[in-house]
């Protein structure tokens, strides 16, 4: 993958969340719409082409925890306020190139987690679970070794604790477990077939009306 040649070649062991995002929209991840900017001729065209309501991050790879250091603004309703931001994130970013992420402000009350890591021992294990603040206070995640295929993949799923915010409740759809399994089966296959990935997080992966969409990601190289 391109995206893992250009960071090895820069002596990068963290895509960026935008490569990272490009990495995974190739395996059917589905993932926000969004765009990378450097100025503010780009910063006009991405928001005519995304629309409001918008959110914007630095996007160095020098910074994985952006929130902690107020480098991501949520809920952007105008040009103002998108010029403002911007304007912002490049005065505070102390380090790499003034890249910004122009995304979509996805809507979802429910958040979940899906991820790989590899185990000294047993090799690539996937990871799925609750996710978003909840991830560290709940610990609700299940784990499979990859490959599995898709119907492991919906077992997995129902092994979760917090499951039945998965169905209909509150006014809200149940979530479709199909595009769920094909995730985790795309993150398996990702683990075989390129071994010079130690980790991916996809978190949030946050559920919009029935759909589960990634709204930021991670990827480490070994």
């Amino acid at each position: 993958m391109e995206v893992i040649e250009r960071a090895r070649k820069e002596g990068r062991k963290i895509l960026t969340e935008h490569e990272a995002k490009v990495f995974l929209s190739a395996y059917d991840v589905p993932v926000v719409r969004e765009r990378l900017i450097l100025d503010r001729e780009q910063l006009r065209d991405a928001v005519r082409d995304i629309g409001f309501p918008l959110v914007m991050k630095s996007c160095v790879p020098e910074i994985s925890h952006k929130s902690e250091r107020g480098l991501v603004v949520l809920d952007i309703r105008s040009m103002q306020e998108a010029e403002t931001a911007f304007e912002k994130i490049v005065r505070d970013l102390t380090v790499g190139t003034p890249a910004v992420l122009v995304q979509e402000m996805v809507k979802g009350k429910r958040e979940l987690v899906a991820g790989l890591t590899r185990d000294a021992q047993f090799g690539p294990t996937v990871m799925f679970g609750l996710g978003g603040i909840f991830t560290e206070i709940l610990s609700d995640v299940v784990f499979r070794l990859a490959p599995f295929d898709r119907r492991e993949a919906l077992k997995m799923i129902g092994e979760i604790k917090g499951r039945k915010i998965l169905e209909a409740v509150r006014g809200m759809d149940a979530v479709d477990v199909d595009i769920l399994a094909n995730i985790l089966v795309a993150i398996g296959e990702i683990a075989l077939e390129h071994p010079a990935i130690s980790e991916i997080d996809i978190n949030p992966l946050i559920i919009s009306g029935r759909l589960p969409v990634a709204a930021d990601a991670l990827i480490v190289l070994v």
